[in-house]
Order: structure tokens, then C-alpha cells, then sequence
């Protein structure tokens, strides 16, 4: 689809008519008649989960367990604390060709639940050289993705992880890893992405492999029950799924699911659980079928017919476009970004219709599918999908949204393959600091916000960030002409800050991003910049530059849905 230039915007925010219950916004153009954007602040419309921005990270990064070790990098670990509260899925595509392998011995030098977050970390060498062949491993994957041929992987075998000590390795080797010897042992990759979550302030969801299967195509357990006594025998509390996208097992593993055996496969998950002390209460979740489309619906239903009780969330993915044809407008398009509600609301009707009062989750989401869209799904232009995608579904009534991923395969990623945060990544952190769980009704009439190219949503702010009463809105300007934002005198004692991202240099293409101005890096490896906002002064205009996004924090609203009762 391709964008459509629209005329210059002017919004003209009259801010103190929020200090009432519902009143008008009036967004106006010069040439124009003015019209009215209508907010409530009486009432909250929707409540998230206080983890409703949450990530993924793909079962690829464990095609070879070496790669895990990522996790334990510093600068890997800084960048997803600053992401918590969170869920962290490890699943995907490979988690059904994964077999849990366990070793009877338990070598010393291995990661062990008792350590600190600090005594694991990874040597700057060894990151560096598992960079380098993380980049060569991608190409494998994409290979096997395009051919839909996946190799069956075991988290074990007898080949150690060759890291030895040369003259190429200046710095000391870690006393707590013994990188000379890593056994590439199952416990080892568990160990790691607990370690990670628990450290990060995230919870973990492990997904389990589905494609076991008996004679009579009944799933087999017996693996995952041998994970679980695992975790168990570590006191690691985790949440469970089973499974990645059935409605694709036929294409990539000739094998085929309805969706009634699969609720039957999750209550026999939920069964196994309920016998055990430390998981009978756990989370579980699925079944991560793919958006609605065709049989997709009927797997869905037959699932919530026999499994609905079973789980705590019925998950769904999304994706907006195939990532190997799509284009910058697409990213831009109004209708593209629409396409979230229609999806949505369609898996809604269904939920609620078998199972009504079930919390339903995107339980993995990004941009574009397959992989994403190579210099889109990496940029700045990918922020205009995701922060649209995040207002929209709060609105709409998802509970949690999982991006695919933090870190791993493809180009749909928040840290790259050098480890470092792309512009997704800043404004996820953003909103996890400006941005709290109650959603707030607003809503534009004209025809300027029928061309849905300055797009907004309303939040109650974090309320570890302001004090109660304060309100979050949500701002977007999808267009090539800037949009004004006018304080009025009149509520020269409200308190605005605003944080307008900008691309960098490379324009849409941008793999850098500016906060009112500055281009946003690293201090160090354990130390992200100080994301300020610009106080404004009271009745100065506000600024929503072109192709920008921004958070507008009315922190003096004193929003009555935002305030607890007493």
C-alpha cells in the first residue's frame, strides 16, 4: 500500500479542558475548519497487565548453545532490566524441533542457582568472537527458513564449546565460567535464560516442543516432563506454552493438528503441572496460533472448546506485512497499522464467544513475518508500527504484548547483532517509564482525523514516574508536514514535559534515534542515558515535527481516573 500526502496538521491541544471530565480537543488547519478530539479523564475504558510491553527472545539464539552465552554479556543484561516488568517467551519456530537432553553429571564449573546476578558475565573476547559467528549462524537459519527445513536440535551432544586460551585472548579467563570447557549441556542453556530473566526483573516463559507426538497423534510428554522435574530440582518458577503456531506444523513438519487435540495436549501439559507443588499454580499459556486467516479460526476454536480451561491466556501472533516485499509506505499507511483492530477484534469474537472472561494476549508480534523487512524492521520507521501497535492494542483490550525479539535472528530485533539498542528499543524503554496500565477514551472527528496520519492515544502516566493524576499522551505524526500542539495562558500551572523521537541522520532508514534533539547511546555498558524530557514553559506551543513520535506527559492534569480511590 502507498501513503497518501495529506494536508499541513495543526493540533491545538486546550489543555484546560482536561481538567474536567469530558471535553474537546480541537485540531485545526489554517485553511481549514476546526474539529474536536473528545477525552474522558473520569473513567479508566481499559486496564492492561502491569507487563503489557513485554519481548521474546527467538529458540534460534539456541540452535547452537554457544550462543546463549550472549545472555550473560553486561551490556545484553543492562539493556533488558531496563525493560522490566516484563514476560520474556523463549519459543518460536525451533522450540518444536528442540528435544531436552540432560546430562547426569553436573560439572563445577557451571552456572548454579545460588550465584549472585554479578558473578556470571561474559569476557569482552568471547563476546566479541561469539558476535562475529552469531552473524555467520543468521545465515544459516535464514536458509533453513526459506526451505522450511528444520534440523531437530538437542540442547547436548559430546562436542565441547572449542574457547581456549591463545595470544589472540589478552584478558583472563572468568574463574566462575571455565570458558576452556563449556559442556554444552541442556541444564546449561535452562540455567542461562532463567538466569537472564530472574536477573533482568522479567518472568520467564519457556515454550515447549509440540511436534512430539505419539502414534496416535496424541502429544508425548515424556520430554517435557523431564524438563520440568529439571526446573523443578532448581526451584526455578517459570510459566509454560506448548507449541508455536500449529496451523503451520503441516508445512514445516508434514504433520497436522486440529485444534480440539490441542486443547487436549495443553490439559495433559496442565495435568503434569497441577502434580507438581512448584508449578501446579504456574502460568500457562497458547496457543500461539498464527492471525486469524482460513483454517487458523478453526483451530482456534476447536483449541478454546477442549483447552480454554487449561490456560490463563489465549495467545495469538501478528504480523502486519511479509518482510520480503514490503516497503517504507507500507510502515507509513494509515490502513496498514488499521489492520490491527480487524485481526484483533476477529480473535476477540471468538474468545469471547467459547470462552468468555478469557485474557487474550499477543503472544508474539513485530512488523513484518519472515524475519522481518531487512532495513524497515531494523530502523526508525519500524517505531511508527510498534508504538501504534501498543496504543491500539491496550485500547482494544489485549492484556500483554510480546515483540519478537529483544535479541536473535532476523531484522525485527530491539538490540542488533553488535548488541547494541536500535531505535525500537528506546522507545520501548520510553513507554515502560511514561506510560502506565489505564487506558483513557479519546477520540478525533474530522476529516483531518479521518486521514489518521497524527495518531493518539491516552494514557494514566507510570505512576513509578508522577505523582497520581497525571496523563500520557501517546502522539504520532505519520506525515511529511509538521503538526502544532498549542498550550493555551489560561493553564499556566500545568506542568508539561515532552519526548519527541526523531530519526537520526539516515532519515526513515535511521538505525539511530533522537530524543528532543540528541542522538540516544550508551554511557557504557551498564549505563543507559538519562532519557530526560523538555519541561516546557506554561502556554509555549508544542512542536510534533514530521515522521515524528512523541510522549506528552501532563503531569499537573489531575485526572480523576487517575487517582486512587481512597
Amino acid at each position: 500500500m502507498k501513503s497518501v500526502a495529506v494536508p499541513v496538521l495543526v493540533l491545538v491541544l486546550v489543555l484546560s479542558l482536561l481538567w474536567y471530565h469530558t471535553d474537546g480537543v480541537h485540531i485545526v488547519d489554517p485553511n481549514r475548519n476546526s474539529s474536536d478530539v473528545g477525552v474522558d479523564l473520569s473513567a479508566v475504558i481499559r486496564r492492561v497487565d502491569r507487563r503489557f510491553l513485554s519481548v521474546t527472545i527467538d529458540a534460534s539464539l539456541a540452535s547452537e548453545e554457544k550462543f546463549v552465552y550472549l545472555l550473560a554479556s553486561p551490556k545484553v543484561r543492562t539493556l533488558a532490566k531496563a525493560l522490566s516488568p516484563a514476560f520474556l517467551r523463549f519459543g518460536g519456530t525451533r522450540q518444536d524441533f528442540m528435544v531436552f537432553t540432560p546430562q547426569r553429571r553436573r560439572p563445577a564449573s557451571g552456572l548454579t542457582a545460588e550465584q549472585s546476578c554479578d558473578e556470571l558475565e561474559l569476557p569482552s573476547w568471547l563476546e566479541e568472537r561469539l558476535k562475529k559467528e552469531w552473524t555467520q549462524q543468521q545465515l544459516i537459519l535464514m536458509r533453513e527458513d526459506l526451505r522450511r527445513k528444520y534440523r531437530r536440535v538437542k540442547f547436548t551432544d559430546d562436542t565441547p564449546l572449542d574457547i581456549s586460551l591463545s595470544s589472540a585472548d589478552p584478558t583472563p579467563i572468568n574463574k566462575t565460567l571455565h570458558l576452556c570447557y563449556l559442556p554444552p549441556a541442556t541444564e546449561y542453556t535452562v540455567d542461562l535464560l532463567h538466569s537472564f530473566a530472574n536477573c533482568s526483573g522479567m518472568d520467564l516463559i519457556f515454550g515447549l516442543n509440540a511436534l512430539l507426538r505419539t502414534a496416535d497423534n496424541a502429544w508425548n510428554s515424556s520430554n517435557a516432563r523431564s524438563l520440568l522435574q529439571y526446573c523443578e530440582s532448581r526451584q526455578y518458577r517459570t510459566s509454560w506454552e506448548l507449541g508455536n503456531e500449529p496451523n503451520s506444523y503441516e508445512k514445516k513438519a508434514g504433520v497436522r493438528v486440529d485444534g480440539y487435540q490441542l486443547g487436549q495436549d495443553f490439559t495433559r501439559l496442565r495435568e503434569m503441572m497441577s502434580q507438581s507443588k512448584l508449578y501446579q499454580d504456574a502460568g500457562l499459556y497458547g496457543p500461539d496460533v498464527g492471525q486469524p486467516r482460513d483454517h487458523r479460526t478453526d483451530i482456534l476454536e476447536g483449541f478454546l472448546q477442549s483447552g480454554a480451561e487449561a490456560v490463563d491466556a489465549c495467545t495469538w501472533h501478528h504480523y502486519y506485512v511479509n518482510g520480503r516485499d514490503t516497503s517504507v509506505e507500507d510502515f507509513l499507511d494509515p490502513e496498514v497499522l488499521d489492520s490491527l483492530a480487524l485481526k484483533t477484534n476477529e480473535v476477540l469474537e471468538t474468545v469471547k464467544l467459547v470462552s468468555p472472561g478469557k485474557a487474550v494476549w499477543l503472544g508474539e508480534t513485530s512488523s513484518a513475518y519472515g524475519g522481518g523487512a531487512v532495513g524497515l524492521s531494523d530502523t526508525f520507521v519500524a517505531g511508527f508500527m510498534w508504538l501504534d501497535k501498543l496504543g491500539l492494542a491496550a485500547r482494544l483490550g489485549l492484556d500483554v504484548v510480546m515483540r519478537q525479539v529483544f535479541i536473535g535472528s532476523g531484522s525485527y530485533h530491539l538490540v542488533d547483532e553488535n548488541l547494541d539498542p536500535l531505535p525500537d528499543y528506546w522507545l520501548s524503554v520510553l513507554y515502560k517509564r511514561l506510560v502506565g496500565p489505564e487506558v483513557l477514551k479519546i477520540e478525533a472527528f474530522s476529516s483531518f482525523a479521518r486521514s489518521k496520519r497524527v495518531r493518539l492515544y491516552l494514557h494514566c502516566s507510570n505512576k513509578k514516574s508522577y505523582s497520581s493524576g497525571a496523563v500520557t499522551l501517546i502522539s504520532m505524526n505519520l506525515s511529511k508536514k509538521p503538526a502544532r500542539i498549542s498550550v493555551p495562558a489560561l493553564v499556566s500551572s500545568s506542568t508539561v514535559e515532552a519526548f519527541v523521537l526523531q530519526s537520526g541522520e539516515e532519515g526513515l532508514y535511521s538505525r539511530s534515534v533522537k530524543l528532543n534533539g540528541e542522538v540516544l547511546k550508551m554511557v557504557d555498558d551498564k549505563t543507559l542515558p538519562a532519557l530526560k524530557g523538555s519541561r516546557l514553559p506554561p502556554a509555549e506551543r508544542l512542536q510534533l515535527p514530521a515522521y515524528s513520535l512523541a510522549f506528552f506527559v501532563l503531569a499537573d492534569a489531575r485526572a480523576a481516573a487517575c487517582i486512587p480511590a481512597r
